[in-house]
Formats: structure tokens, sequence, C-alpha cells
């Protein structure tokens, strides 16, 4: 078929190996339909009226394949925090050992000082995103009892800069590797700090009398 998800993600896939070998500017739409084999670059806009920018958006959403855990988001809300937080590390930290993350990592730190507005789609579809369901995710928690009332805004932000130098393990720091500690300890280890630090008074107050 000439239109359709296959389609689609072959000229995903296309536009992100151009943007990654030339950059924004040097990848065009024409070069983007030579490489994905389209016998008109018309046919890009079908897909993405908009052109280049929005395609650049898309290409680089696709790539950050953790975020699939929140296309569904509402049945994770009344979920414990045991089962969801574990879900999201092993999701984040997988996409970052994925060397298409290397990838996508160097092409957004080098668009970033170039064309600082280009980005700002791309971290509201990513990291706000992330941080805006971990917030309510959070918030709700406090409401079932489970974590003590507190700003969730910034926990929100913890949670994920727990696992930032693990990524960054994997995506620029290899040095970071030497150690020996492995995602899975760091993601059950750093769990249980953040959970003992939000954990209700009350449940505070009788783990210490034990």
């Amino acid at each position: 078929m000439e239109h359709g998800p296959a389609r689609r993600q072959q000229i995903l896939d296309a536009a992100f190996d151009e943007f990654s070998d030339k950059g924004f500017r040097g990848a065009t739409i024409k070069s983007i339909a030579e490489r994905a084999g389209l016998k008109s670059p018309a046919l890009i806009y079908w897909y993405f009226p908009e052109g280049k920018q929005e395609l650049f958006y898309a290409a680089a959403e696709a790539k950050v394949t953790f975020l699939s855990v929140f296309k569904d988001p509402q049945p994770l809300m009344d979920a414990p925090p045991e089962h969801v937080l574990p879900t999201i590390a092993i999701a984040y930290l997988t996409f970052a050992a994925d060397p298409t993350a290397r990838r996508l990592f160097r092409l957004l730190l080098a668009e970033a000082p170039r064309h600082p507005g280009l980005l700002e789609p791309v971290v509201a579809r990513g990291p706000l995103r992330v941080l805006g369901f971990l917030s309510a995710y959070l918030t709700k928690q406090i409401e079932l009892g489970r974590l003590r009332p507190h700003d969730t805004r910034s926990s929100a932000r913890a949670f994920i800069g727990m696992l930032i130098p693990q990524a960054l393990s994997h995506v620029l720091m290899p040095q970071l590797q030497l150690d020996g500690l492995t995602d899975d300890e760091h993601i059950h280890t750093a769990i249980g700090i953040f959970l003992a630090g939000l954990a209700p008074h009350g449940r505070e107050a009788d783990d210490g009398g034990h």
C-alpha cells in the first residue's frame, strides 16, 4: 500500500537517519524522501503536512520507546508505587541502553544551541509529559495514603534525577559503569530510598519501633 502505518514508519526511520547524519538544517524533505525510497517527496506531506519541522518532532518522539509506558496511563494511577516506579525505571534505562538513544541524544545536544525553539515541542512531548504523569501519579498515591503529603512536582523530578546518572552511563559516560553497578541493582536501591523518604509518617513511626 502507498499509504499506511508501515509507510509512515519508513518515513520516520529515514528522517531520523537523515537528521542524525546531517542535522536539522542539512536534512531536506527531498533527501529524506530519497532515503525512504519514495517516488515523490510530496508523499511526506501526506503524513506530515507542516513539513520538516513536524517531521523532526515525530521522528525524535518515535525513537523514545519508553514513552509507550504512558500511552494509556490511567490504569497505572491506582497501582502501588512498588509496581509502577520500577516499570518506568526499567523502560527508561532499557531505552538509554539502546544505541538509538545515543544517536538521539547527540542529535538533540547538537541542535539545542543552533535551534533552541526547535526543541520546545520535543521537551513537551518527552520530559514534560513524563514529569506531568509522575506528578499526577504521586498525587494520587498521596490521596490513597501510600505516600506522605509533599510537593509532587519536586518528587517527580527527584525520581527521574535518580535515574539520570545510570542513563548517562549508557549514552554519554561509559566510565560510570566501571563500578559494576547494574541497572537492576540501581533501580532496586534507588526506588527503595525514594519510597522510604516519602513513607507516610505513621508508617515511619511503626518502622522505627522495630
